[in-house]
């Protein structure tokens, strides 16, 4: 199991430093693109009822066809990079991040496990959910380059591996025990200190996302903005093991040898990616 597991890592660490060195964006974006579409895909079998569910490898279907179709519009193959206000309009990313905190965060902190939930509800903000954290890695890359791309999904991973280390050493308090028992508070607050300390860090690194930060915040704006960005994929982390739970399963789906599904791997940065491209102040120039 933890040579599969190690096996798949390095494959999708290969996929992704290839799609980030080639030449030209649409690597990436068609990489993306198909991870939102499986992670959608895998949201919907967690979300609607079992008689709704066969619809769900549809929808996804549809809306990756739909935003393909976008961003071949936005993109013609001879411009290097799309104008802003053509990619995404301003409301989406807000529109995202009110579905996070009106829909998501309220049903982690009641942690009603036994059955499913608004799956009407839950199921059209998955597929909001999908679009946004989407649409933002693509500006995020297309805009500012891979590093500042990197450097922003870093974040996350600071944040749960500092979680990890410092829930096992420190953690007694349960952070969210109907939804994921393994949490604690502590390791959420090593968690939140290691991704703020990293984007911070980074800050003096051109061209990575705490730099590009640093030029419309200071430092400790900063520090606090990454501390926020670590906080909400804490929320896309417990929100998905609230449906998991839900659903009475253990992965999203076992599309990733040793790792289960698509959404178990970006489930932080979903809530995180449109944040992110807000604080950059693009999409509001």
């Amino acid at each position: 199991m933890l040579i599969q597991r190690v096996l798949t890592a390095i494959v999708l660490l290969l996929v992704l430093l290839g799609a980030l060195m080639a030449p030209g964006p649409w690597p990436l974006i068609v990489l993306l693109l198909v991870m939102a579409g499986c992670a959608l895909w895998e949201w919907l079998r967690l979300s609607l009822t079992p008689v709704w569910a066969p619809a769900a490898p549809w929808v996804a279907v549809f809306t990756s066809v739909f935003m393909l179709w976008l961003v071949w519009t936005w993109m013609p193959s001879t411009a290097a990079v799309p104008a802003v206000e053509q990619l995404v309009h301003p409301w989406l990313m807000p529109l995202a991040l009110l579905g996070w905190v009106a829909l998501a965060l309220p049903q982690v902190l009641q942690g009603n496990t036994a059955e499913r939930r608004f799956p009407i509800a839950m199921s059209v903000f998955g597929a909001l959910a999908v679009i946004a954290a989407w649409a933002a890695l693509v500006l995020l890359f297309v805009e500012f380059g891979a590093w500042c791309l990197v450097s922003m999904m870093a974040l996350i991973w600071f944040a749960d591996i500092a979680a990890y280390f410092t829930g096992r050493a420190l953690g007694k308090r349960k952070l969210a025990p109907k939804v994921s028992p393994g949490k604690t508070w502590a390791g959420a607050i090593g968690g939140i200190l290691a991704a703020a300390i990293w984007t911070t860090a980074t800050a003096a690194i051109p061209d990575s996302f705490g730099a590009i930060l640093a030029q419309r915040w200071s430092l400790p704006i900063v520090f606090l903005l990454a501390a926020l960005l670590a906080a909400l994929s804490i929320v896309g982390d417990l929100f998905e093991s609230l449906l998991k739970r839900r659903a009475g399963v253990k992965d999203s789906s076992n599309l990733l040898p040793g790792h289960g599904g698509v959404y178990d791997r970006i489930d932080a940065l979903l809530p995180v990616a449109p944040v992110a491209i807000m604080l950059t102040g693009i999409i509001f120039q």
